[in-house]
């Protein structure tokens, strides 16, 4: 293994810090959210957060074999430190880089409160105060329940009335941005397998936007997901026939692997396009912006590499004119170091929530006031990502089989 130490300039003994252990904890939420701890010497505790899903505790815990001793203050130096040590273990793309992600949040949040700062200005500036969340709501079976925590408990899942009533229910919480996935069980017929839409079937989702638009208006902004399901022909029938609702954007309409097949896509409609939750590093999606082959890019920073690989996505988004809305599913760990983000980044533009049905949500949080304030986040102004968590709450979520902190 590698040693870098003979080539770290000496540095003031007050940031002379070393990662003492990294620790990992999955929650379950609506997902499953890999949180991670990294402890200094200092007396520092670092949170985090990983995309969700299996495989990240395992990967955390290998790279205490190289990151203890390290000093926590190098935080982009320790993510390429990450890739290259375990390139052999597919470091450049997937689990590994998911893995990294939250360990470079964990590595910003230490940093902060180490040198007194919060996130945002780590990462360089602060171009808002606010960020305004889009909330991504569900019409179907699981979220159809007889208690009423939903509008629509009384209708079919997945009819337009079903949508249309949910979508009334969250802008009357101040939401101004929705997100519905449009994906639905009538896609897979008559063949499961190969993309392809019916006319019957986008129809179907072409009603689902009228209703959602006819109950909400056009003053609230709109987008569909579709979850990677189509053909490229399909996918462009449905985006033609959507095109009179002004959404803010269809996303993932076609598989993510052929970026020919997504420009083709995007370069042939009027509705904006957005994808790139699923590729990692920035390399994974420079082609994708500079050939325009996609109007909004919306990486997942637990996912793509950290906040600032996100960054550096947005930088070449921003050269090219396009809006950056990240994809988020996380707790509220994420979601925050999202929100730092969002404060750095002149390109911002919205940032997903998507733990509606998560009524434990705020509670993980040790803090009084609920996060969200009329589809807003405030940009905290304390050192780090400026939360701390509630170690019992955590606890009581912990994923049954699974070690805590």
């Amino acid at each position: 293994m590698r040693d870098y130490s003979d080539q770290i300039a000496n540095r003031d003994p007050d940031r002379d810090v070393e990662i003492t252990d990294i620790e990992t904890c999955v929650v379950e939420g609506n997902f499953e959210w890999n949180l991670i701890k990294v402890e200094t010497d200092a007396g520092v505790t670092g949170i985090g957060e990983s995309y969700r899903g299996g495989g990240v505790p395992e990967l955390v815990e290998y790279t205490k074999r190289f990151l203890l001793g390290e000093n926590p203050l190098d935080v982009e130096r320790l993510s390429r430190y990450i890739f290259q040590e375990m390139s052999g273990h597919g470091g450049t793309t997937g689990k590994v880089v998911t893995a990294a992600s939250g360990i470079e949040v964990a590595l910003w949040d230490a940093a902060g409160k180490i040198l007194g700062l919060p996130v945002y200005q780590l990462l360089g500036s602060k171009y808002r105060d606010e960020v305004r969340l889009y909330c991504d709501c569900h019409a179907g079976e699981a979220y159809a329940v007889e208690d009423g925590a939903t509008a629509y408990a009384g209708a079919e899942a997945y009819s337009p009335e079903a949508y249309a009533a949910e979508a009334a229910r969250v802008t009357d919480m101040g939401f101004t941005a929705l997100k519905f996935d449009l994906d639905l069980p009538a896609d897979n017929d008559p063949d499961p397998y190969n993309g392809r839409l019916t006319n019957a079937a986008i129809e179907e989702k072409r009603e689902i936007v009228e209703a959602v638009r006819d109950e909400i208006g056009y003053d609230v902004d709109l987008a569909f997901d579709c979850h990677w399901d189509y053909s490229v022909e399909s996918a462009k029938r449905l985006a033609h026939e959507l095109e009179e609702y002004k959404l803010m954007w269809l996303e993932d309409l076609v598989p993510p692997e052929n970026m020919d097949a997504q420009k083709e896509v995007t370069k042939n409609t009027r509705t904006p396009v957005a994808t790139g939750e699923n590729r990692f590093r920035v390399f994974e999606l420079s082609e994708l912006v500079y050939d325009h082959g996609v109007d909004v890019i919306t990486p997942d920073p637990t996912t793509v590499g950290g906040l600032a690989e996100t960054m550096r996505v947005a930088d070449r988004a921003e050269e090219n004119y396009m809006p950056m809305s990240p994809h988020n599913v996380c707790s509220p760990v994420g979601t925050m170091a999202c929100v730092h983000l969002g404060a750095a980044t002149p390109n911002f533009d919205l940032l997903e929530y998507h733990a509606l049905e998560v009524d434990w949500w705020d509670d993980m949080l040790a803090r009084d006031e609920p996060l969200i304030q009329d589809g807003y986040i405030e940009v905290p102004e304390e050192p780090g990502l400026g939360i701390e968590l509630d170690e019992d709450v955590v606890e009581e979520h912990r994923l049954e089989g699974t070690s805590g902190f």
